[in-house]
């Protein structure tokens, strides 16, 4: 009955219900609220709003129904005010900011205000595009890593920066013109002028003087009015001037006039002491790392970094250096632990929140680095040309060319740098890229500390001297020689399993070389070599073999290697082809496990993973991965990048065993091996072959010896042909590694650089270079030396020089030109054939150098050694002369002298002295020979050296030639007649024949001089001879310090003169648009600009442009092939006249670089495969295009994307967008696929 009652109850109607629906938007979802009602929608019901038809509604308003429009209601119409014509409001340009400023003077005591002054203000201003001040604003955030190529480098630690009181103290030195008065007669800059009014005319205002009054003092007719008064500089009379004077006093009487002559003499001044020059200043500290450093924690107590490993002592010096701020130099051989240094440099920077900047010569190594380091401090980026990770971290890595192209664009990260680490510096000896080093050296700001890592060098403390002179702050040098794990060299001479035992120890690990080794391993060899030696394993050709024999060689070693726990190894072969030919003739050869293998092949699978399908089966890689897989491995630039990636990770887990490499791997990161192998010790370097240097050796024999698992490195260099020379061997293995050498070079990007800067120039650039170093380094005692000559100079008496003495500064010159003439003919003659010949034994000679002063001589003996010959003499000379060695004195000499030698005749008993001469010691060679025998009077004269024999009489034969030479003398006091070079030697060079003639010009002029009549010729000459040494010193000093000195000058002034001829620069210096594209060029800078501004690549497609543009980036040269289309062809021919229209421009302008040269760095033999590439083919279908390997291939793709990168920025720069969008889309066709696959070191 219930149930019943309740099924028919109607049901209650949803409005009574307590509840409420929502819609909650157009999602499908209801939310109830306990609130009664009908159910509701947060939208509008019915579909969504949507806007109508625009143009249809503006179609049906305005033009359907004209009378909608409110032609006649302007009060809704748009007001408008007629604008008032104002041309000169678009000559109003922004004030400049104010530069100076009232400063209140106010009394110390009370406050009151005494008056006020004027100072100039500082910083006011400033920008990136006009300061090199670290205090301007930053830049925009977009360009604050790369920095922009229209902004201003910070200013180069080490340079003098001027500020405002310098500038201010240099407007206080310029002198006022005065354009109304004395413009006419006072030259600006000169204190006085001349007035060229008639000698009738008034005395001459104040500050002139007087034309006729100058001219009224000289004796024209040439008397002995030697009292006349001249005017001195001052305008008052000598007499006023120099009445204190000794020397000007009035003429004493005496009883002759040679009395007069001497006394005149003898009051003549003689030459102050020289003043003492400065004291060196030392830049470069040594360190001595053989003391410890036992209170290393006292004075460290908290490390910003700590090691598992106690750090060693020369590690523990420069941590004590890099906590004190200072800048380091450390030398040490490979694996020594010289990253230490660097880890601890970026921990401090982390500390410090700063920023550190580790750079590395090649990409390769900067990768490797990334990842240590990331390992190690996590907050590390990385930079190079196609890969910008994390540059917001505090550790930094790149190459040397990206932080100089950092410093020229004023990238605001040098603002927190504390530190920059140089790895490899070695590196700056490289031809081509050395030169970045010093850049950035130069460029780098003074509060940048400098760490520089390199192998030993023997002069680290004269390149860290340099640097310090250039940033002015002491650079702490830390060499050390010792090796952690020390080496052993032998020689390997075995070819077969029966003669792999015939290994010679040749250098032991404590630096002693073995000779015996050496005979040892020469007579394994014979006996092999002999035909009737019983046979002792293979025989071998006299010749190196091939690769048959290389493949015997190799296993045999290999065999002994492995039975003598030796492996890995690492064989230095010194060319890509051989690489893999003896990799792959080890077919045999398998020498890892079963586990071994299938790591490898997990390894191999992880990291081809990210290939694309058709680049995993490339021939190159599937080789590869077989080698992998039996121990094997390649390493060279023709290999692909990522599989060299693989095999160093493989090498470094030691999974590969041998490894078959070329010189780059030794560049590498600290890879060591138990072995080191050399295929050979002569390479090829570019131009020729040679033996290895023995930096190069060393550099790859560092790589042997484990620190930590082997006790010794071995080394072993295979002797396939005939055993190298001893000679050869210990140069390299025990001699002095290369010098750190100087690399500067003018580069056209350089100088654009700085021209754009008005506060830098490229001659201080060249100043502080480390080639002009060795010049530059005394440069301070240079400038004390000078003030003190011109003080010296400005003390000095002026030498009278009136009536007779007119011509006294006539005569000086003509002697001293005499002089210069006849020492350059005689170089000519000693440089001859005919010359050399004349200088036989017998010979009569002039002697004339340090100790003899016109001497007669007869030659005994002539020998050479290897700079040049030595002449064995018996010269003339004095009793004391022969006992006391010392310098003649020179005296004042007269025209006899001057003309002819004025032959030395000795005043008391004449002796005679046995020397040997140099050529420059051979004043003039005579006509006279005698007949002597220069065995016996050599003999002779030696044993009357001894002390015993010394008061033996000489024999007939000495006393003979003595007596000879005495009487030639006498015959001839100004001397014998000498062999003409023209007539007698047979000299027909211009410059001997025109020297000849000028020389007996200067002889006839010296005899016509009047001055050497006056009694007073001989003080006053002295006088003269003083002050002119002094100014040709002054003279001499004041080249070295300045810029006409720098070697590098004339190259500078032609390369400016190429680009003002170009448009580059204009007749002022000052850099135009072109110089500027030219600035944001990476390379070629030159052809890059001038193929953007003749439009030659506008019309091209992306694809045609990279095609083009691998010319000026590939390195294997080639033929560019008949498959090309005619687009290309043409674009080539053109690229190519281009080229040669500049270098004719190179030519004309005086550079050495011939058009040929310059337009054969170009090479066009990968354009058909970058074409393909950038048309999409894959990398596969590549190989069959071109023979170049595919390493080659790579890379230079990798760097084309760099240079369409740097042409889309110039292209922005300069206003043209399609071309930078074709350029963006150059690069981006480029970067695909196997050749921009990312480095495993970056994963």
């Amino acid at each position: 009955m219930l149930e019943t009652e309740r099924l028919v109850l109607p049901p209650p109607d949803p409005l009574d219900l307590p509840l409420r629906a929502v819609e909650l938007g157009c999602t499908g979802r209801w939310e109830l609220l306990n609130v009664s009602g009908a159910p509701e929608s947060i939208l509008p019901h019915g579909l969504p709003p949507c806007a109508p038809d625009l143009q249809q509604e503006v179609e049906q308003l305005f033009l359907s129904s004209p009378a909608w429009l409110p032609l006649h209601g302007l009060e809704h119409s748009a007001r408008k005010w007629q604008r008032k014509m104002d041309p000169w409001s678009l000559l109003v340009s922004q004030g400049a900011p104010v530069p100076s400023d009232l400063q209140a003077q106010r009394h110390p005591t009370t406050g009151q205000i005494l008056g006020y002054k004027e100072v100039l203000l500082e910083n006011t201003n400033l920008s990136a595009t006009t300061s090199l001040s670290l205090r301007r604003p930053p830049g925009p955030v977009s360009q604050s890593l790369w920095g922009n190529p229209t902004q201003y480098p910070f200013w180069p630690g080490g340079m003098d920066e001027p500020t405002i009181s310098d500038l201010s103290m240099r407007e206080e030195a310029e002198e006022e013109i005065d354009f109304e008065k004395d413009l006419l007669t006072v030259p600006p800059g000169f204190k006085k002028g001349v007035d060229f009014a008639p000698k009738d005319h008034p005395a001459p205002a104040h500050g002139l003087l007087s034309l006729s009054f100058l001219l009224e003092p000289l004796d024209l007719a040439g008397g002995d009015d030697d009292e006349i008064e001249a005017v001195g500089p001052s305008g008052r009379s000598r007499g006023d001037t120099t009445s204190a004077s000794p020397s000007s006093a009035p003429l004493a009487r005496a009883n002759s006039l040679e009395d007069l002559i001497l006394k005149e003499a003898s009051t003549v001044v003689s030459s102050p002491v020289p003043p003492e020059s400065p004291p060196q200043e030392q830049w470069a500290i040594p360190v001595d790392v053989t003391s410890p450093v036992g209170d290393f924690y006292r004075l460290i107590p908290q490390p910003a970094f700590q090691w598992a490993f106690e750090p060693d002592v020369f590690q523990k010096q420069a941590i004590l250096h890099l906590e004190r701020h200072d800048s380091v130099f450390v030398a040490a051989h490979t694996s020594a632990g010289k990253t230490v240094v660097a880890e601890y440099a970026i921990a401090l920077a982390q500390k410090h929140m700063t920023r550190t900047i580790y750079t590395s010569p090649i990409k390769a190594l900067s990768n490797q680095k990334f990842r240590d380091f990331r390992n190690t401090f996590g907050d590390v980026g990385l930079l190079t040309g196609d890969v910008q990770l994390h540059p917001e971290a505090s550790c930094l890595i790149m190459t040397t060319e990206i932080l100089r192209s950092m410093l020229y664009s004023g990238s605001d990260v040098i603002r927190d740098l504390e530190w920059v680490i140089f790895d490899e510096v070695h590196y700056i000896n490289d031809a081509e890229r050395g030169v970045v080093w010093e850049e950035v050296l130069i460029m780098l700001p003074d509060h940048v500390s400098i760490i520089l890592l390199s192998a030993t060098v023997p002069n680290a403390l004269e390149f860290a001297d340099w640097i310090g002179r250039l940033k002015r702050r002491q650079i702490y040098v830390i060499s050390t020689v010792a090796r952690p794990v020390p080496l052993e060299h032998y020689l390997f001479t075995g070819n077969s399993p029966k003669t792999q035992g015939e290994l010679f120890l040749l250098l032991d690990s404590r630096g002693a070389f073995h000779t015996k080794g050496y005979y040892a391993a020469v007579e394994a060899k014979k006996e092999r070599m002999s035909k009737h030696a019983q046979t002792f394993g293979a025989k071998q050709p006299t010749h190196q073999g091939g690769p048959a024999q290389d493949r015997g060689v190799y296993l045999s070693l290999l065999a002994s290697l492995r039975t003598r726990a030796q492996l890995p190894v690492v064989v230095f072969t010194f060319s890509r082809g051989r690489c893999d030919e003896q990799a792959s003739s080890l077919t045999s050869l398998d020498l890892t496990t079963s586990s071994e293998k299938s790591e490898i092949h997990l390894f191999l699978q992880r990291c081809l993973a990210r290939l694309r399908g058709s680049d995993r089966q490339l021939p190159q890689v599937l080789h590869m991965s077989e080698l992998l897989h039996r121990g094997l491995g390649v390493h060279h630039s023709g290999i692909l990048p990522i599989l060299k990636e693989i095999v160093e990770m493989l090498f470094s887990r030691g999974l590969v065993k041998v490894l078959f490499a070329t010189e780059t791997f030794a560049m590498g990161v600290n890879m060591p091996a138990r072995t080191v192998v050399f295929d050979s010790m002569r390479k090829h370097d570019g131009s020729a072959f040679r033996d290895l240097l023995p930096g190069e050796y060393v550099q790859m024999a560092g790589r042997a010896g484990r620190r930590g698992l082997d006790p010794t490195g071995t080394v072993i260099l295979l002797c396939k042909g005939r055993v190298p020379e001893m000679a050869d061997l210990h140069r390299m293995m025990m001699g002095k590694p290369s010098q750190l050498q100087s690399q500067f070079r003018l580069t056209y990007s350089m100088i654009l650089n700085l021209l754009r800067v008005d506060a830098l120039r490229v001659e201080d650039m060249m100043k502080r270079s480390f080639s002009e170093f060795p010049s530059r380094k005394d440069s301070k005692v240079h400038e004390q030396t000078l003030t003190d000559l011109t003080k010296r100079l400005g003390a000095l008496e002026e030498p009278d020089m009136t009536g007779q003495l007119a011509d006294l500064a006539e005569y000086y010159s003509w002697g001293e030109e005499l002089t210069e003439t006849r020492t350059r003919i005689q170089r000519h003659i000693i440089e001859s054939v005919n010359g050399l010949k004349s200088l036989s034994a017998g010979r009569v000679v002039v002697v004339k150098n340090q100790e003899h002063h016109n001497a007669l001589g007869v030659i005994l003996q002539v020998s050479s050694n290897s700079a040049s010959r030595v002449f064995t003499t018996l010269v003339l000379c004095d009793k004391h002369t022969s006992q006391e060695k010392g310098p003649a004195t020179s005296d004042v000499p007269y025209p006899d002298d001057l003309v002819g030698f004025k032959l030395l005749l000795p005043e008391g008993p004449c002796d005679h002295i046995v020397a040997k001469l140099h050529p420059g010691d051979v004043a003039a060679i005579t006509t006279k020979v005698l007949r002597v025998n220069g065995e016996k009077i050599l003999e002779d004269f030696s044993k009357r050296q001894q002390p015993k024999f010394k008061k033996d009489p000489p024999l007939a034969a000495v006393t003979t030639a003595v007596q000879e030479l005495l009487r030639l003398a006498q015959a001839y006091p100004a001397g014998p007649p000498t062999l003409d070079p023209v007539n007698d030697l047979q000299l027909k060079d211009v410059s001997v024949v025109e020297g000849g003639l000028r020389a007996r010009k200067l002889e006839e002029l010296i005899r016509g001089a009047q001055c050497v009549h006056s009694p007073r010729f001989p003080a006053q000459y002295l006088k003269l001879r003083e002050r002119m040494q002094i100014q040709k010193e002054v003279e001499r000093l004041r080249f070295l310090l300045s810029d006409q000195s720098l070697l590098l000058l004339p190259e500078y002034h032609q390369r400016v003169e190429v680009l003002r001829t170009l448009g580059y620069v204009d007749e002022a210096g000052t850099v135009k648009l072109a110089g500027r594209v030219a600035c944001a060029m990476s390379s070629h800078e030159l052809l890059l600009t001038e193929l953007m501004f003749d439009n030659a690549l506008s019309a091209l497609r992306p694809e045609e442009i990279a095609a083009l543009l691998s010319g000026l980036v590939c390195q294997s040269s080639g033929d560019t092939g008949d498959q090309l289309p005619s687009t290309l062809k043409q674009g080539v021919e053109r690229v190519r006249a281009v080229a040669k229209r500049i270098g004719e421009v190179q030519v004309a302008c005086g550079l050495n670089q011939t058009v040929e040269e310059f337009v054969g760095e170009l090479n066009f033999g990968l354009v058909e495969v970058v074409y393909e590439w950038a048309r999409g083919m894959p990398f596969s279908e590549l190989a069959g295009l071109s023979g170049t390997p595919e390493g080659l291939v790579v890379r230079c793709i990798q760097r084309l994307a760099e240079m369409c990168r740097s042409l889309r920025g110039a292209a922005r720069l300069v206003g043209e967008p399609v071309l930078g969008a074709k350029m963006e889309t150059a690069a981006t066709l480029l970067r695909r696929d196997i050749v921009f696959a990312a480095s495993l070191y970056t994963q």
